[in-house]
């Protein structure tokens, strides 16, 4: 009888129990935008521009346009690696928090230029209590010295100023300036692939090209000394929930 009890109370198909929901397959919208993007053709730049166009049509938000960058870099080299900030010639259509890690007529200067917080001190044990609510920060070079302590927690998050994508500098005002109209900073990831945002989906498609090609020359002339081969393999752009399309760039 207890045996026949535990047969009765054990899973039909004698596995575990399933939980949670079924994850949800992809909707007509995206299925639609997949079948008008071959993954195996590498479009020509007006030609996948429009394409990107069309397929980031007909959300309720204004897509955030991407470039992925794949480089000929051996990224486990530190003299290969790349690094670097740009302020693209039409924007990317979004403001950015910044934080300045300055005193003084620094921060007089810092926060009359947009920064949403100044500050060295203050500013540092507020982050160190779990404050990140910004997307950049600026350091003057003399602030770097209590800045450093930071790294375990603005390192992870891309946040860490530093001198090379131009957020340690003495021209503090400045460089918020140009961040919070929207530049952009960038590294290389471990499959040395550079991700960048270049504009909205609303932008006209010879803005995004004037970005595009903006963002690809300034790596261009980034390209390490000891890099072999094709430097610029290859480019691929995309919208928040599109699909990728592949875009001819001349390789170099």
């Amino acid at each position: 009888m207890a045996k026949d009890k535990a047969a009765d109370a054990a899973p039909m198909s004698g596995g575990r129990k399933k939980r949670g929901r079924p994850m949800r397959g992809m909707g007509r919208r995206q299925r639609d935008n997949q079948a008008k993007v071959d993954r195996n053709t590498t479009y020509p730049v007006d030609e996948g521009l429009a394409l990107l166009k069309e397929v980031t049509k007909g959300t309720k938000f204004d897509q955030t346009i991407n470039v992925a960058v794949h480089l000929g870099i051996d990224p486990r080299h530190a003299d290969q690696l790349v690094r670097g900030s740009i302020s693209l010639p039409k924007g990317i259509g979004k403001k950015k928090k910044v934080v300045a890690f300055c005193d003084g007529p620094d921060a007089e200067a810092a926060k009359a230029a947009g920064a949403v917080e100044v500050g060295i001190d203050d500013l540092v044990e507020k982050i160190n209590g779990g404050w990140q609510d910004f997307d950049v920060a600026i350091a003057h070079p003399r602030a770097m010295g209590k800045v450093g302590r930071l790294g375990r927690v603005l390192g992870p998050s891309g946040k860490m100023p530093s001198p090379k994508n131009g957020t340690v500098t003495p021209n503090v005002a400045e460089a918020v300036k140009d961040f919070a109209a929207g530049k952009i900073d960038f590294r290389n990831d471990a499959g040395g692939n550079i991700h960048a945002v270049v504009g909205r989906a609303s932008f006209p498609a010879d803005d995004l090209k004037e970005n595009l090609k903006a963002f690809v020359d300034h790596l261009r002339r980034l390209k390490p000394a000891t890099a072999k081969g094709t430097y610029i393999k290859k480019v691929c752009v995309s919208g928040t929930m599109s699909p990728g399309v592949m875009l001819q760039v001349e390789q170099q």
